[in-house]
């Protein structure tokens, strides 16, 4: 652990996360930006969007499945 409590990334899937994090929240404030300046949206881009969103949701599940199963000190 590095100082203030930050866990350094540690494998290429944890950088995969990362860059699907990153790519989610692009789409999303595209798609926000393109609705508040009134231009016709793709029906693939909130889908893009959704998709990203389930498969972090799903990964965030996993990880706090995996923490609780694991045994305490």
């Amino acid at each position: 652990m590095r100082p203030r409590g930050v866990y350094p990334v540690k494998s290429t899937f944890d950088l995969m996360r990362v860059w699907a994090m990153l790519t989610g929240v692009v789409l999303a404030a595209g798609y926000f930006a393109s609705v508040y300046a009134g231009v016709a949206v793709s029906e693939m881009l909130p889908n893009l969007v959704t998709a990203i969103g389930g498969f972090e949701l799903f990964l965030f599940v996993q990880d706090l499945w995996i923490k609780r199963r694991q045994p305490n000190g």
